[in-house]
């Protein structure tokens, strides 16, 4: 068996419930309907979901993102090649759900990437056991503004108000200088994972208008915090670390035992403590405010590229070096 339909790929998933929520066909779906293409393979007792975007003359570009899915995968490559050489794919690019350090089993025909999609470092914050001992975790500062939200008369609900929080997004990415993805993007994210259970947005409210929301997904033992946004009123009320927590609340009533806050500067501990009181730009700025909910610094395995058309993926390196650079 190699491609198949999304319903034989949720049966397939079901043998994986700790997968990786980016390999579900939801997420597959999402992304279909805003400039991709998904197909989930399967072969023997492997499988992975992969992304296709299109580029001119009929060419595109693959990607893998948190899988493959299974225990060996040797045998699963060379259908992963057929097909990405049928979409005339230029590389394949693929983020395995693993750790940095971990053995990864790669075939030799992947090399090291230089161009990640996925934020490599993140910050995951550890559910088990007692609410007390989740709080307890956290630094003084941040439980005593959780308190204080509750205190200033910050309430929070979930909400199925997604033109509510698209608003909200669009304050928060002028102010902090980040892209934003248009309202049908949220609301599609919402009308396929919220039914599930899989996902929950919350709007804190301060006298019934709101001043800051959050869209967080989970699948079994994991939530991810993917999407927050915080309006320019009520900010001294601190309506973002009360949301976080309810957002944890949230994914612990669902079974969840770890919170991915889902970005942070790509450095290690040291620099990272060294430098976030002065720096901003980036991801430093929610640095500051995620390394409050006292979880464990983790680093996600390196991208690798499958390339099939050398000259083309020359020029694809070129042209992310050179953003890079103007980045900086």
């Amino acid at each position: 068996m190699t491609e198949v339909t999304s319903r034989a790929w949720d049966e397939f998933l079901t043998q994986f419930p700790q997968a990786h929520i980016l390999q579900t066909s939801q997420w597959g779906a999402l992304k279909r309907d805003f400039g991709w293409s998904a197909t989930q393979v399967i072969v023997g007792d492997t499988g992975t979901q992969i992304l296709f975007r299109q580029l001119p003359l009929g060419l595109s570009l693959a990607y893998i993102p948190k899988g493959p899915l299974g225990a060996q995968w040797d045998d699963l490559w060379p259908a992963v090649d057929k097909i990405c050489r049928q979409r005339k794919a230029v590389f394949l690019k693929i983020e395995v759900d693993q750790w940095d350090g971990e053995p990864i089993g790669l075939p030799p025909q992947f090399q090291a990437s230089s161009h990640e999609i996925q934020p490599r470092r993140t910050l995951v914050v550890d559910l088990t056991g007692s609410e007390d001992q989740v709080l307890g975790q956290m630094k003084q500062k941040t439980r005593y503004n959780i308190r204080l939200a509750q205190k200033r008369g910050i309430v929070v609900r979930q909400s199925s108000d997604v033109d509510a929080f698209h608003r909200l997004m669009v304050v928060t990415g002028e102010r902090d200088t980040f892209g934003v993805h248009n309202r049908a993007y949220y609301q599609r994210a919402f009308e396929l994972f919220a039914p599930q259970d899989a996902c929950t947005l919350l709007c804190a409210e301060y006298d019934g208008q709101p001043v800051a929301g959050v869209m967080v997904f989970a699948r079994g033992e994991r939530a991810w915090y993917f999407y927050g946004a915080s309006s320019d009123q009520e900010r001294n009320r601190m309506p973002t670390y009360l949301l976080q927590w309810e957002a944890m609340r949230w994914a612990r009533s669902r079974g969840c035992t770890q919170y991915d806050l889902w970005g942070v500067p790509d450095n290690d501990q040291e620099t990272l403590e060294k430098n976030f009181t002065e720096r901003n730009d980036g991801l430093w700025g929610v640095y500051r405010f995620k390394r409050g909910f006292g979880g464990q610094l983790k680093r996600a395995a390196a991208s690798w590229d499958r390339v099939y058309s050398s000259l083309l993926y020359k020029a694809y390196r070129w042209w992310v070096n050179r953003r890079s650079a103007h980045l900086e």
